[in-house]
């Protein structure tokens, strides 16, 4: 990545408490896929919370919230076929289902048998197709954060094809450093300091070419109002800055699923970097509501 001004020092720390605090192992699969994943927390805690990340990003961008749930909980965050280390799925466009297969795959391997699923959003996609599948008798809860509607709807064939187009040219134009650095001034609030943004260019800096171009036709191919009705609770958040999943839209997802919804102050789209306090926090309760604690709040 080519770093600007004081990134490197900005980096440090993170990618060192990163390499302590939240390590990196990769699971090989029966199917003989690998899936690279981090952990932290509580050892055997139950249930476990699962992070799925968004098209731009990977498994460290949960870095800081992570830390923070782990204080009470066990946490696993993937980076999605495609991403980091992770084997990409068969063909060039898969559908959630494919990934919610992997997921499947992954957590059976891991001794996952009840968790609280965490969707920032494309792995909002993710989550709800896995939730309302494969997953249903092992997912307690569905934390939707700004959550992508995806644009596989009847009606959307036009924003379909233009976001395909967009995306594909953007990457062929721009390459992944350069899109790396577009997307970091557009995820984030105009109030974010220089060490969000540097954590999250670093994050999307580490996309691979056709992971990425598969998560875009993964985002082409799917509806998040496909899975209205599904067997475990909802709740849906936003950054009350988000210009990419706007809190109007995320409102309508919220009353699509009967689910309460709550604004992140102070968070663009990628809340759990900008303000990963707030973000663990909404977590936390949703695990504590699983296990019947309450919070204070």
């Amino acid at each position: 990545m080519n770093a600007m001004p004081g990134t490197v020092d900005l980096l440090q720390a993170p990618l060192a408490l990163l390499d302590r605090n939240f390590p990196q192992r990769l699971v090989t699969l029966p199917s003989g896929a690998r899936v690279a994943v981090r952990e932290c927390g509580v050892p055997g805690a139950r249930p476990t919370v699962v992070l799925l990340h968004g098209i731009s990003s990977g498994a460290a961008s949960w870095l800081h919230t992570a830390a923070r749930v782990g204080e009470s909980a066990h946490v696993i965050a993937w980076d999605a076929p495609g991403y980091g280390d992770s084997t990409p799925l068969p063909g060039d466009a898969p559908l959630d289902v494919d990934y919610a297969v992997r997921l499947h795959e992954l957590l059976q391997v891991l001794d996952v048998y009840r968790c609280v699923l965490v969707g920032h959003s494309l792995g909002a996609l993710m989550a709800c197709a896995y939730a309302r599948g494969l997953g249903a008798s092992r997912v307690a809860r569905v934390v939707l954060i700004s959550p992508a509607g995806g644009y596989g709807a009847a009606g959307q064939v036009a924003a379909r094809d233009r976001v395909r187009s967009e995306r594909r040219a953007a990457l062929k134009t721009l390459g992944v450093e350069g899109l790396a650095e577009r997307i970091s001034q557009r995820l984030l609030s105009p109030a974010a300091d220089a060490a969000a943004k540097a954590w999250v260019q670093w994050n999307a800096a580490r996309l691979q070419p056709a992971g990425y171009l598969q998560a875009v036709e993964l985002l082409c191919s799917s509806d998040l109002g496909a899975s209205r009705g599904l067997a475990a609770p909802v709740e849906v958040h936003c950054g009350d800055a988000d210009v990419v999943t706007p809190a109007a839209a995320c409102r309508v997802w919220a009353d699509l699923f009967d689910a309460p919804f709550d604004l992140i102050e102070g968070a663009g789209h990628a809340s759990p970097v900008e303000q990963p306090e707030a973000v663990a926090h909404l977590i936390t309760r949703a695990a504590l509501k699983v296990t019947g604690v309450q919070q204070d709040e």
